[in-house]
């Protein structure tokens, strides 16, 4: 990881860093970021015993008032980064929403919301995950009685300021989450409009994997003088993750080589990506006809139903989640030790926010990827694109669980 200093300021050039008096200063222990004691105490009893490397550079910028953009890929431990610094920059006695943070998806945002509340569990900090599929009055007259931080999808935010429930007079410091994915998707729009809503004054903290135009844009529209912290791609955290191929010769046989993985062997639980919603309600059948018992989630589903397979699956209930690239980013469940790619990803940045379910900052993991003799040029492509080696799975893959 290397963090550079540069003293002319382009925000055209994707790969320059932007000069700042502390982007360069690495703190290596929570205790040394001058954290308010009752969030340190969520912090460690969140199960944190260090910073990563993204945490030891963005957290102390955020909490000085540094507009920052923050390049990290899925597990590198950045939700707990904004986090961290948001609940730090709360002031328990205004009783007004002073911070927002944007996700793209329903479910990241209701995650980033969990791990809001867990480490600011000792703090009397008030919070609210306003998301479409909610009840809108209810969260209404919540955010009428002032709630500190606001975790939020773009179009349910713009509603409830429209609607005059949300008062943005007191909001100091906005966070984009996945901020290449929000403004190259069809969020643009609103994420300009979200800005024109809020004070002008406020600090913006960009995350984002990857740098296309559109985040430079907003960086060149709506920030002043970012940091930019930059988590290298051939340093992320493929370290912990053993990432496998098997061969396969015909698309038709991949069935019976995923059958014969879960009997031979024993997996607390996995994640299985398939490239499309069709695919993943066909591989669900067919495994329950073999009587593996799996949940599926696709986008096809309503939030309700979704909220359901989540939650069986991150109480363990089941096993085995069969999904498509909606699950690929940013989201955390513990004991996921195998992820295995039934299809490759069609997009490769997708394949490090896949495998990234398995192995989260720090703890480990095993991808497997079945690959057809059409996948071979896609699987180098990937090696050469994340500077790492996909080896042929061997026969004791189980050690490796």
């Amino acid at each position: 990881m290397k963090v550079e200093e540069t003293n002319t300021q382009n925000v055209n050039d994707v790969n320059q860093t932007i000069e700042s008096t502390n982007v360069d200063k690495i703190i290596d222990s929570f205790d040394d970021m001058d954290l308010n004691p009752k969030l340190l105490r969520g912090i460690y009893a969140y199960g944190f015993e260090r910073p990563s490397a993204i945490q030891q550079r963005a957290i102390v910028p955020v909490i000085k008032q540094h507009d920052v953009i923050a390049q990290a890929q899925s597990g590198t431990g950045k939700t707990a980064t904004f986090s961290v610094s948001i609940l730090q920059r709360i002031d328990p006695t205004v009783k007004a929403t002073q911070a927002i943070l944007l996700a793209p998806t329903r479910e990241l945002a209701l995650q980033t919301h969990r791990v809001v509340v867990a480490l600011g569990d000792y703090m009397e900090v008030t919070s609210l995950a306003c998301v479409g599929g909610t009840n809108i009055r209810e969260d209404m007259n919540l955010l009428r009685s002032g709630m500190q931080i606001v975790v939020a999808t773009p179009g349910r935010l713009v509603d409830m300021i429209k609607r005059g429930a949300l008062k943005t007079d007191h909001t100091k410091i906005l966070c984009l989450d996945e901020a290449d994915e929000m403004l190259s998707q069809g969020f643009k729009d609103q994420i300009y409009e979200v800005f024109q809503l809020l004070p002008g004054d406020m600090q913006v903290v960009l995350f984002s994997a990857t740098m296309p135009n559109e985040v430079l844009e907003v960086t060149d529209k709506f920030m002043r003088n970012p940091v930019r912290i930059l988590v290298k791609k051939d340093e992320l955290t493929l370290e912990g993750i053993k990432q496998f191929y098997i061969a396969i010769d015909k698309e038709e046989w991949k069935l019976d080589t995923l059958s014969d993985i879960y009997d031979t062997i024993s997996v607390a639980q996995s994640v299985i990506f398939c490239n499309s919603k069709r695919k993943v309600d066909w591989l669900t059948q067919k495994m329950e006809e073999r009587e593996f018992t799996v949940s599926a989630i696709h986008g096809d589903m309503d939030q309700k139903e979704r909220n359901l397979i989540m939650t069986s699956f991150k109480t363990g209930s089941t096993r085995v989640l069969i999904t498509t690239d909606l699950l690929a980013r940013g989201i955390d469940v513990q004991q996921v030790s195998l992820v295995v790619n039934f299809d490759l990803p069609v997009n490769r940045e997708n394949y490090i926010h896949r495998i990234g379910r398995g192995g989260r900052f720090g703890r480990k993991g095993v991808a497997i990827n079945f690959v057809t003799q059409q996948d071979v040029g896609t699987l180098r492509d990937l090696e050469k694109f994340y500077s790492t080696q996909i080896d042929e799975m061997p026969m004791n893959v189980a050690d490796f669980i």
